[in-house]
């Protein structure tokens, strides 16, 4: 197993890690811009769009160049043919969208389907016609990293670089456009130059990435880095540094596996041609640390959140049992059937919830199912029912709804109502004494 560094200075391996590295920058910091504006599906829709210029630029190079050979000259056809067409297919959708009353979606998915048709119906052409250009049409189609040179190293590194550059220059015109896009017009922004600008790059992005994982997984590219960003911040400054640094990881450790997973498989397996290329594996590295994002982020993270929703629910049983102690007997004895007459709990689920509450000194044990509350257990008993009986009384007296239907709904808001609404409640309410069942209601224990 090499050394990640050996990636960055082997003459055969420093042009497809270095160049992908750069490409999946690129990508993700206008991919960043595509998922905050809701555009998820342009990428994709561009870079099928991309697709019947690839074979323009080959067909151009053939036809008015005569003998025309894989070479540079051939691949700056194909880049600008994909140019030219994926700004057509921008164009189109612009067209079908705002004069012609297309649903967004629906011009995405238009263009897509066309532009992939008309595509495939060339390249089914050209397959027969010029077999050896089909092969190398097909390296946009699927993607080849492994291939390219220190040339595209170069054309990569200009193109990352214009796109830090522009986002950087205007970083706050596109903060305000995406997030408040009436307010920036107000202010004098030319909210449609910006737009021109950044769907140029957003064409730029797809154009050169096709090279390198190819027409159908170029969308992951612009998108999977900026999923996984916006798990871990609510920044945008913030966002665009992480999806730079994701999409860097991305591009090196495609290539890193691709070689030497690749190289494992084929000693471990010498009778099987088993290939990984690099291509679908920067998708595969991306997609990982995507869904790394989604599970373990501290805040948006599926993890985090189901952590939240269980301390919630515990919370709220808990805060159950002490209101069902309460009322029982706020100030005595309290036995364990007296309290699974009040709580239709399980068994276990009782003794745990009863076990932590004497842990955290909110009850003691006297005896055998035998409980009693303490005063701090007492005092978070009596806030719980204040809240309860307050919400009770803003929902008739304020929202008019009967006293026999709001038992259910305090029930619930117990739970979440804050300090500051408990405030706002009781200076609306003008501190009230008793509830609309006419039980009293317990004073505030808030301090000022």
């Amino acid at each position: 197993m090499e050394s990640p560094l050996f990636y960055f200075t082997d003459p055969v391996l420093r042009g497809p890690t270095i160049a992908c590295m750069l490409m999946c920058l690129a990508s993700s910091l206008v991919g960043v811009m595509v998922y905050l504006r809701k555009q998820s599906l342009l990428g994709e829709s561009l870079s099928h769009a991309a697709y019947p210029g690839v074979l323009g630029g080959v067909l151009l190079g053939v036809f008015v160049f005569a003998g025309l050979d894989e070479g540079p000259l051939l691949a700056a056809f194909i880049l600008i043919g994909a140019f030219l067409s994926a700004l057509l297919g921008l164009w189109i959708i612009e067209i079908l969208t705002r004069h012609l009353s297309v649903r967004n979606d629906a011009a995405l998915c238009f263009v897509l389907s066309m532009a992939f048709g008309i595509g495939i119906t060339a390249a089914s052409r050209l397959q027969f016609t010029h077999t050896q250009l089909y092969r190398h049409v097909n390296i946009y189609f699927y993607g080849q990293a492994a291939t390219m040179t220190d040339l595209h190293v170069l054309v990569y590194a200009c193109i990352s670089l214009l796109v830090v550059a522009l986002i950087s220059l205007m970083y706050k015109e596109l903060q305000l456009i995406t997030f408040d896009r009436d307010f920036a017009s107000i202010i004098g922004i030319r909210t449609k130059t910006i737009d021109t600008a950044l769907f140029i790059l957003i064409v730029l992005a797809v154009v050169v990435g096709i090279r390198s994982v190819g027409v159908v997984l170029m969308s992951a590219m612009l998108i999977a880095p900026a999923v996984s960003a916006r798990q871990w911040t609510n920044r945008l400054s913030v966002m665009l540094i992480l999806a730079a640094l994701f999409g860097l990881s991305s591009g090196f450790m495609g290539n890193y596996l691709s070689v030497e997973l690749g190289e494992y498989f084929s000693n471990k397996y010498p009778n099987e041609n088993i290939a990984l290329p690099t291509g679908p594996m920067i998708v595969l590295v991306a997609m990982g640390i995507c869904f790394v994002s989604l599970f373990l982020a501290p805040e948006r993270g599926l993890l985090s959140r189901l952590g939240r929703i269980f301390l919630f629910r515990y919370k709220c049983i808990e805060e159950n049992f002490l209101k069902a102690l309460w009322r029982i007997n706020a100030d005595g004895d309290v036995t364990w059937l007296d309290l699974s007459r009040r709580m239709d709990t399980n068994r276990i689920l009782a003794e745990l919830v009863l076990f932590q509450m004497r842990i955290k000194g909110y009850i003691f044990r006297k005896s055998f199912n035998v409980y009693q509350l303490t005063g701090q257990g007492r005092q978070r008993a009596t806030h719980v029912v204040r809240l309860h009986r307050l919400w009770e009384l803003y929902l008739v007296d304020e929202i008019g709804i009967g006293a026999e239907k709001v038992h259910r709904n305090a029930e619930e808001m117990e739970h979440i109502i804050t300090p500051n609404l408990e405030k706002r409640l009781s200076e609306l309410l003008k501190d009230p004494k008793v509830d609309p069942h006419q039980q009293p209601i317990p004073p505030s224990t808030q301090k000022g």
